[in-house]
């Protein structure tokens, strides 16, 4: 009977997933048909304050800093919101004319993307044609297509993160407390994955993603000069939040829905501290090689005050970890839904609690993946790969 009811179980999972395929992948169709100025078509332009305009306010960081001047007062449309180690980063592109300098970049982060996608593919040894199936997932996904368009730095962020997650797989926790380290520098919002090992009392690792952290912010603050790391503590602390469509934070939320901001940012520390509590709870079952700090990652995402849908692509390494857990349907539908473009919102009228419900659509699949990410971590693969990570209590890193 439990064979049975199991296999119909997996069965059910797997019409879900068809049908987010088919919904997902259907929407898509119909709204690039009613929008014809999809995001994806919008590459080519020229237009560099309006439609390029992330990239471009990381260029004006970085020409001001190569000028010796204030890295936050430029003439770029946006106010930077990252501290100032991204711009020391991006300051080669200053070199170029910002037209240049953005295709170059929009090049660069297109092939990060595709090569984090096969590099955790190939960590998991997942079959080639899922890797397929998942890499054209990635490139027809509005995430990816909205980083392209606007030049953020996410796949930058995507980097860092899969480097330390495979540093972890392959018994090296320290390198990839490091990885993260380095990675929360540049957006500070993914902090909560360095408490990760906290819950799990890795005290080695803590320390190393700690110290590198700190470390990366003072030579980012040493080379763009001391007061940019006031300008940016002060933009960082009054920055209201966004009352967007993209943002999938809780905040956002109750921001969209006409209530007070720390109502969501409540809610958003209630799912983040019980998330890394449950952990803490089942720490020697719990594998920091699986799923577990994009769970984290994605509470984070939820109590952030801006949690643009964009940083869904953070997200998906762990959802392709989910295969080898025995969840790809779930992965299915995970990747499925990011495909759906941002006109969705263009569909609902300007105004009522229906509208804005409908218009939280990125919030909900956020919520979706946290929930399927942390339930998954503390599954184990049937076999794990060739230099994966043993169980937390063999990982040499307790001390």
């Amino acid at each position: 009977m439990g064979d049975v009811r199991a296999v119909r179980w997996g069965a059910a999972r797997w019409v879900v997933a068809a049908l987010l395929v088919l919904a997902s992948l259907g929407a898509a169709v119909v709204l690039h048909i009613r929008h014809p100025d999809a995001l994806v078509t919008l590459l080519p332009s020229a237009d560099m304050r309006e439609l390029h305009v992330d990239f471009d306010t990381f260029w004006h960081s970085a020409v001001a800093l190569t000028a010796g001047q204030d890295i936050y007062d430029t003439p770029a449309k946006l106010t930077n919101l990252n501290p100032p180690l991204l711009t020391v980063l991006l300051t080669p592109f200053a070199a170029l004319d910002a037209l240049t300098a953005y295709r170059v970049f929009a090049v660069l982060t297109l092939l990060i993307v595709v090569g984090s996608v096969l590099a955790v593919s190939r960590e998991l040894r997942l079959h080639p044609a899922v890797t397929a199936l998942a890499t054209l997932a990635v490139l027809a996904s509005s995430p990816l297509h909205g980083t392209l368009v606007l030049g953020q730095i996410y796949p930058l962020l995507l980097a860092g993160l899969v480097a330390g997650w495979i540093a972890e797989r392959r018994g090296r926790p320290v390198l990839a407390a490091v990885c993260y380290g380095v990675t929360v520098a540049l957006k500070p919002s993914l902090a909560p994955v360095l408490l990760l090992p906290a819950v799990q009392r890795r005290w080695v690792p803590l320390r190393a993603g700690m110290a590198a952290a700190a470390g990366a912010s003072l030579l980012g603050v040493l080379v763009a000069g001391p007061s940019s790391a006031f300008a940016w503590l002060r933009i960082a602390f009054t920055e209201p939040v966004p009352d967007t469509v993209d943002n999938a934070s809780l905040p956002g939320l109750a921001v969209r829905i006409g209530i007070p901001s720390l109502v969501g940012t409540l809610l958003g520390a209630a799912v983040l501290v019980g998330t890394l509590a449950w952990c803490a709870r089942h720490r020697d079952r719990l594998d920091p090689a699986g799923t577990a700090p994009w769970a984290v990652l994605a509470a984070g995402l939820l109590f952030s005050p801006i949690a643009w849908h964009n940083y869904l692509m953070l997200l998906w390494p762990g959802v392709l970890a989910l295969i080898p857990l025995g969840r790809a349907a779930a992965a299915t539908g995970a990747l499925a839904v990011a495909v759906i473009p941002v006109s969705w919102n263009a569909e609902w009228p300007p105004e009522g609690l229906g509208a804005d419900l409908g218009r939280s659509l990125y919030c909900a699949i956020l919520l979706a993946y946290w929930a399927v990410l942390l339930s998954s971590a503390t599954r184990r693969p049937a076999s794990s790969p060739a230099g994966a990570s043993a169980p937390v209590e063999a990982s040499g890193s307790r001390t």
